[in-house]
This record gives C-alpha cells, structure tokens and sequence, in this order.
C-alpha cells in the first residue's frame, strides 16, 4: 500500500485540465484500487454518469483517506472549484439554511468532484430548473436483513409486470449493494410529496401481488426481517441514492449498474466493479441512454392512492430532510 504522498497527475477532459494529487492512494484495500483507477472507471463511463446526474443537485460521498479512512456526506461544493464547475442553491427548511450543491453538466466536474475524493454520487430526482417538481420517479427494492438476491429477482419481475400493465417504462439497475432500483421518467408537473404517494401506491401493489416477499410497512422494527421494502420514501424531498454508474464506498469497488430487463434473473451484483463495467459500457453503452425519451404521467398512481385512502390505508408523514 502506498502510504507517502505520490506525484500530482493532469487529466485532460474534453476542454479541461483537472489536476489529480495523489494519484496513487488506495482507496479499496480489497483490491488495490486506487485513486488514479477511479479516475479511469469514471471517465469510461463519461456518458452514462453524465446522463445520470445532469443538471441534478448532488450529493457526494466523498473519502479523503480512502475507505480505510473517514466518510463525508458533503451537500455543499468543496471549497477551491473552479469556475466552470456549476452548482445549484438549494434551501432546507429544516435548518432554515442554503446549501450550493454539485450540479453536473460536463464530465469534467465529475472528475474533479473524484479530485476532491468523491467515489459515490447521490442526485436528486429533479433538476437545477425546478428542484422542488421531480422527474423521476424511483422505485428502490430494499432487501431485509434475512432476505436473498433471489428475492430481489422475484419482485423485480412483479414491478415489472405493473410497470407494463401502467404503460411505463422502466430502467432497472442495480443499487450496488444487495437491491435494485428501478427508475421511471415522469414529467415534473408534482411536488415531492405527490410523487412520494403515487410510489407507495405502487409500492402497495407490489406487495398485494407477492405478499409472502413484500412489506411496505413503514418502521423498520415492524417489518417482517424476510421481507423486501419496497421503499418510497427514496422519493421523498432532498432523499437520494446512488446514480447508475456511480461507484460504491465498498471493499470491492461495486458499481450500481444498469442493466436490461432479460439480465435480471442472471445479475450477481458482485460482478460489476470499476474494473468490469468499463468493458461493459464500451459493449452495451449507456442501458438508461433513452430514459427522457419515455416519460409516465403518475396519474393512475394518484388514482390508486385514493383508492387505498377510502379503503382506510394511511399516508405516513414524510421523513425528515436528509
């Protein structure tokens, strides 16, 4: 393990020039990984990141050590970007306060949000246009502590199911831990709040349909330990998870991957890391390339939500700003 400080490199992206210190640092001990390497995986994948976080708000999971050393959840843009890096203001009521967050429009701020020790990329489900109308509508198959991947495949192909019968399109990826996430474009015409009904009606429909693996059951403590969540509440205001191609704060350096629908019986998620995916990517592209192209109006779901409110199911309160 290289444990002195190691000679700065420059990358040259598109018109840029991004200065890269310490190159050689190990930031997954698993596999030796290091800095330098993440820079490469990212810049295989330009595209697909691009298109994953563009004109998002943006929150990094940055590790200055490594992931032998500390994690930062960083809303605010580092100190010291160029300015050519573009940022969107956001404001938290919680806190009655502002943050400028990350908002990319060029592979170059990606590389050198990897400068400042970015290895994972959490963006909103809206857009710097109007951060409070989202326009993604995000479906997060969260396995329990006693459930399998198996189980994820299983429910997998029931949302898929639903999607179908809805007339919605859906890009399906894996989180690059043990779950999928499954991501439908929507026009921006709600709120969060809106959005976050119409995904528990959804959510509530997977769970008629495969009772014996589905919760939506709100409290962790509550819920059956065998069971997948079904978790809406990834659609809640300034709730984020990690982009497709983003790599993962893990030992094995894990990417959350997109992936066709007829993969999904055959994923190990294990398989996609920085050094597969790149050669995945240069063979297949950019799996969610289209995903503006095919937008769903939530409409039905609002539907079902009312429904399921005259039949006596509950809304729980949103969860707390992140």
């Amino acid at each position: 393990m290289v444990t002195g400080k190691s000679p700065a490199i420059e990358v040259e992206v598109d018109d840029r020039v991004i200065r890269v210190s310490n190159p050689d640092r190990v930031y997954f001990p698993e596999s030796g990984a290091t800095k330098a390497d993440l820079v490469d995986y990212y810049l295989a994948v330009g595209p697909g990141i691009v298109n994953a976080l563009f004109e998002r708000p943006c929150m990094l999971h940055r590790f200055p050590k490594g992931l032998s050393g500390d994690k930062v959840h960083q809303k605010r843009l580092p100190a010291g970007a160029p300015p050519w890096v573009e940022t969107v203001r956001l404001h938290f009521p919680r806190w009655d306060r502002t943050a400028d967050e990350l908002c990319v429009t060029e592979l170059g701020s990606v590389i050198w949000a990897v400068q400042m020790s970015t290895v994972e990329f959490h963006p909103w489900n809206s857009r710097r246009e109007d951060p409070e109308s989202p326009d993604e509508w995000r479906i997060d198959l969260d396995p329990g502590p006693l459930s399998d991947f198996a189980q994820v495949q299983r429910v997998a192909h029931v949302a898929h199911e639903i999607l179908d019968e809805l007339g919605a399109v859906g890009y399906p990826k894996t989180s690059g831990g043990s779950g999928l996430h499954i991501y439908v474009r929507i026009p921006p015409d709600h709120g969060h709040k809106v959005v976050r009904r119409a995904a528990l009606a959804f959510a509530r429909e997977v769970e008629r349909r495969a009772p014996d693996d589905v919760t939506t059951t709100w409290w962790r403590k509550d819920r059956d330990p065998h069971h997948l969540f079904v978790d809406y509440n990834q659609n809640a205001r300034d709730h984020t998870i990690a982009a497709a191609y983003s790599v993962r704060g893990v030992p094995d350096a894990r990417v959350s991957t997109p992936v066709r629908w007829d993969e999904i019986d055959d994923v190990d998620p294990h398989d996609f890391t920085i050094f597969t995916v790149p050669a995945r990517f240069a063979e297949l592209g950019d799996l969610h390339e289209d995903i503006d192209d095919h937008p769903f109006d939530i409409t039905p779901l609002l539907d079902w939500a009312d429904r399921d409110e005259r039949e006596g199911y509950e809304t729980p309160e949103e969860p707390e700003e992140a």
